[in-house]
């Protein structure tokens, strides 16, 4: 015979009423399912740490149902990969569950994406490590969906560049001034630590970029760190050979850039591909020369949906 129990949450409210925004859970520990690479195939199974929320649309009710939150999310995601059309079926999932007190509902899902990435020329590859998040929101009927992700890579100054070529200039008057050039003795010289005299500041800087995504059953995540590293074209490396090594100076040197150049150079990027139907982006060049970074931040346009605001800070 089954027990009956109480049940708080039907009984009549007494205290102040009111409509609520969100009501949920967060800090969700949930094994999920991501597509690995460009390939709806073989996903990899990933911790993540999610939030569930919805609205609160009656304002006699004592509150929501957050088990049964719970209990969809357990069922539906992390049997199936995750994807932007994966996402907006729980979120209905969500709603239904909660017919006549909610309309609307959240879901966010944060976790460490591994993905193993070639080296720049030797035949090697190597785990690449990038912060992942997916949210998705769906209001009066409306879903979205946003894909957010962490790069890594390299800036070296334009200004320090130009700084340090100066002084390999006065370097080389200095130690030919008036002299017959001999091809053989320059040649030498610049092989020697006085022929590089001077090297330009460079660190290891981050892009954060989010995109809002259409309803797909393919995950962006690969596609966007190629899209943002091919528009950098300086990735931090896993494995390195000397010959990567090389190429990488040669790479940086090529591509010295302001946090405002990498800014644009993104924006050109994203706004090249129409299944990013608008994106935010930051980042950050964690400098060497001073103690604070610097900072750029770009939207696709705000009457898009995404704020210009410069105390929004991180996506993430």
């Amino acid at each position: 015979m089954t027990k009956h129990m109480p049940d708080i949450a039907c009984q009549p409210h007494h205290g102040p009423q009111g409509k609520l925004n969100w009501v949920g859970m967060s800090g969700i520990e949930l094994p999920i399912q991501i597509q690995q690479g460009l390939s709806q195939d073989n996903p990899i199974q990933i911790s993540s740490k999610a939030q569930a929320y919805v609205n609160l649309n009656d304002p006699e009710s004592k509150g929501i149902h957050m088990s049964r939150l719970y209990l969809i999310l357990d069922q539906m995601a992390t049997q199936q990969p995750l994807t932007s059309s994966r996402v907006k079926t729980i979120l209905e999932a969500f709603i239904d569950s909660h017919q006549n007190l909610s309309t609307q509902a959240f879901v966010e899902f944060k976790f460490d994406y591994y993905e193993r990435r070639n080296s720049l020329l030797s035949q090697n590859s190597g785990w690449k490590h990038y912060p992942a998040t997916i949210r998705g929101e769906m209001r009066d009927g409306e879903f979205s969906c946003e894909v957010s992700i962490e790069v890594p890579y390299s800036s070296t100054c334009p200004c320090s560049a130009a700084l340090s070529r100066q002084l390999i200039q006065e370097a080389f008057e200095k130690q030919f001034a008036g002299q017959s050039l001999d091809y053989q003795q320059v040649m030498d010289w610049l092989g020697t630590p006085e022929g590089i005299c001077a090297t330009p500041h460079s660190q290891r800087s981050y892009a954060q970029v989010k995109v809002k995504v259409n309803e797909s059953d393919l995950l962006e995540l690969s596609a966007l760190i190629n899209d943002i590293e091919a528009a950098l074209q300086t990735p931090v490396q896993a494995a390195v050979k000397r010959e990567d090594e090389q190429e990488f100076a040669r790479l940086n040197a090529a591509n010295l850039m302001f946090c405002e150049d990498a800014s644009r150079r993104l924006q050109q990027a994203l706004n090249s591909k129409p299944n990013y139907l608008d994106f935010w982006v930051r980042v950050n060049h964690l400098e060497s020369l001073h103690p604070h970074d610097a900072v750029a931040i770009v939207t696709k346009g705000i009457a898009n949906g995404y704020i210009d605001d410069p105390n929004l800070m991180d996506p993430m």
